[in-house]
């Protein structure tokens, strides 16, 4: 952000809290997915800094940025887990926690399901979709090897929604591939690499950055 005071807003794509599940003020707006390491209870209490926004999964949320324009962005947080898939995300099981610990295995709200699957599915005039896991296929070894990591779900989403751009998380690797006809960038943690977009006469102009 130091490098870039000029940009309006940031995007992140999940695991934003630290490491025993505190929200810090990060001094510009941040607009956010949940990732499967943040801290539920707080997200669900509302008890974040104000410049920290989160973007709950089947919904979008139109973002303003210089007075004039906005962009639309649509959210599918957490990862896909086949055993919690079919619940409803209101019955996610989250027991009592012992401390506020983000990575707390039992509570299942980390994972998304297919109600909010099929309700990002029914937006429209979506700009930017965010997601925690990536569409198939997906490698995350160096030099694409490795088993495909990647979710039919999400693939389901960029073919029915036809964001501009797709950015994703979850697998600590800077990729730039396409899937379903959509730009779909793998972002690393931010300490290694990000990307700048920028809308120009209504076309995305993507730079990434990998240090």
């Amino acid at each position: 952000m130091a490098h870039h005071p000029d940009v309006p807003f940031w995007l992140c794509v999940g695991d934003l809290a630290t490491e025993d599940g505190r929200y810090e003020s990060i001094g510009a707006p941040v607009y956010w997915i949940h990732g499967n390491n943040d801290n539920f209870d707080a997200i669900v209490a509302g008890t974040l800094p104000a410049d920290l926004h989160h973007i709950p999964s089947g919904t979008a949320r139109a973002i303003a940025f210089d007075g004039r324009s906005s962009l639309r962005v649509a959210a599918l947080g957490g990862t896909f887990a086949p055993t919690w898939y079919e619940t409803a995300a209101a019955d996610l099981p989250h027991p009592q926690k012992g401390s506020a610990k983000a990575t707390a295995l039992a509570d299942k709200r980390r994972h998304f399901v297919r109600d909010e699957v099929e309700a990002c599915k029914r937006l429209s005039g979506i700009d930017i979709l965010l997601t925690h896991e990536a569409a198939k296929p997906f490698r995350a070894l160096p030099g694409g090897r490795g088993p495909d990591a990647g979710k039919p779900q999400i693939n389901e989403v960029l073919a029915a929604v036809r964001p501009r751009l797709h950015l994703f998380g979850h697998h600590h690797r800077l990729s730039d591939e396409t899937r379903e006809g959509v730009r779909s960038i793998g972002l690393d943690l931010v300490s290694r690499g990000y990307a700048l977009v920028t809308d120009s006469a209504g076309t995305l102009a993507i730079h990434t950055i990998k240090y």
